[in-house]
């Protein structure tokens, strides 16, 4: 009985170890991350900065108090119409 389960037991570990293997392999040659040349990364870096800017410049026109009435309008309108 002892002699079986361990027996399984390495049978176990022996595929786990397999499947790390597998994808410590996979892993290797295929990396999660992306290298982009000097233009690529330059042109999404003014992109990121661009759209910084236009949501920044958004912001500041960004008023509260009209969001939060239009919100609660929007929120009588749906409870009306139940």
């Amino acid at each position: 009985m002892d002699s079986s389960v361990l027996y399984v037991l390495v049978i176990v570990l022996g595929f786990l170890n397999l499947m790390l293997l597998l994808l410590y392999i996979s892993a290797r040659k295929n990396p999660y991350y992306v290298v982009y040349d000097e233009e690529t990364k330059s042109a999404l870096k003014r992109r990121v900065t661009n759209l910084k800017e236009e949501l920044e410049e958004e912001l500041v026109d960004f008023d509260v108090e009209e969001w939060e009435r239009e919100l609660e309008e929007s929120i009588d309108e749906e409870v009306k119409n139940l």
